[in-house]
């Protein structure tokens, strides 16, 4: 019993120690609590307040747009009255808020300089001294999805092009209302183009421009195609910078009833149009590279049909063609439609 109560008394002198330890811990913790979390904090705390001096330093080279308008009042309100103008005058982020100097560049040294035009940061002029690759850049800052998103690596951005070589941004673009109106784009189009379309891409596309004007040729004259009704300038992943995968799939986004699918398939219809057709245009009817018979003999050999070469006047020839007897050549869905007779 002696030894049993001994044990108790010393267990119990063991909590009571335990006991007075936890309570002088709290406040040694306590004291020195705050010290330690203040200093957490202020580490935290001590990155953001980088980006906050940074931030400060750059809006301090931004003047405002209005400091613009006191000298620039003209080109303001040629601009404000662009499709880019009305978009810039909601801003959605903090680089449109900068209105003139969001594209231009801050604009305090300019200020500074007392207006000379070599101090602003980005020029689109013809004689502006920066790169093709710094004007882009400000375009390409906001213009960098949708219809723009295979700029980069595309034919016109590897042959060293500007955007504003197309575009302009102040300048509004009036469409003349006279007979040659309908040669032009939509008038619903917006675009900020310097001309429009098609005669914008013909300045460079010359070989495009004596094709649209042959007997048979893409309906632009009638204003019911244009050059970006086919093809993106801005660049695509597919070939000729076509919108569509493929050209057959350019060509049935219009032809629908051509598409099929056929019974009886034309194989050079399904592989490619182009095959047989020029697509901005011919000499021959129906866009075809060859007169009938000429284009189907260039596959056909003479096993059944004569085809000698005779003249396209020859007796032989006049008023002939395949598509006389063979006129589902895009093919056919009749169960006796083999041969596209029907």
């Amino acid at each position: 019993m002696t030894w049993t109560r001994a044990v108790l008394i010393a267990a119990a002198l063991v909590f009571a120690v335990a006991a007075m330890l936890a309570q002088s811990n709290p406040a040694t913790s306590s004291s020195a609590g705050p010290p330690a979390v203040n200093q957490a904090q202020d580490n935290k705390a001590a990155p953001a307040e980088k980006p906050k001096t940074s931030d400060a330093t750059a809006d301090g080279d931004y003047v405002g747009s209005d400091t613009c308008i006191s000298c620039h009042e003209d080109q303001s309100r040629r601009f404000n009255r662009t499709a880019m103008g009305k978009a810039m005058a909601h801003p959605h982020n903090p680089d449109e808020a900068h209105g003139c100097e969001s594209c231009h560049g801050p604009g305090r040294t300019h200020v500074e300089a007392g207006g000379t035009k070599d101090t602003i940061p980005v020029r689109f002029t013809e004689d502006s001294r920066n790169t093709v690759a710094e004007k882009n850049y400000a375009c390409l800052q906001c213009h960098s999805r949708r219809n723009q998103l295979f700029w980069r690596g595309s034919p016109h951005e590897s042959r060293a092009m500007a955007c504003v070589d197309c575009h302009q941004a102040h300048q509004e673009l009036h469409h003349p209302l006279s007979h040659e109106a309908r040669f032009n784009a939509p008038l619903s189009e917006n675009e900020s183009l310097r001309e429009p379309q098609p005669e914008l891409c013909l300045r460079c596309h010359q070989m495009r421009r004596a094709q649209l004007q042959r007997s048979s040729h893409m309906p632009y004259r009638e204003g019911k195609v244009t050059c970006t009704s086919c093809h993106n300038p801005h660049g695509t992943p597919n070939p000729s910078q076509l919108r569509q995968t493929t050209v057959n799939e350019n060509c049935l986004s219009c032809h629908t009833e051509r598409r099929g699918p056929f019974l009886w398939e034309h194989p050079p219809v399904m592989e490619n149009c182009v095959n047989c057709h020029e697509a901005h245009g011919s000499s021959n009817p129906q866009l075809l590279k060859m007169r009938m018979p000429r284009v189907c003999d260039s596959c056909h050999d003479s096993s059944r049909h004569p085809t000698t070469p005779t003249l396209l006047n020859s007796v032989r020839d006049f008023n002939r063609g395949c598509t006389n007897c063979h006129s589902s050549i895009h093919g056919s869905n009749h169960p006796s439609g083999n041969a596209f007779l029907r």
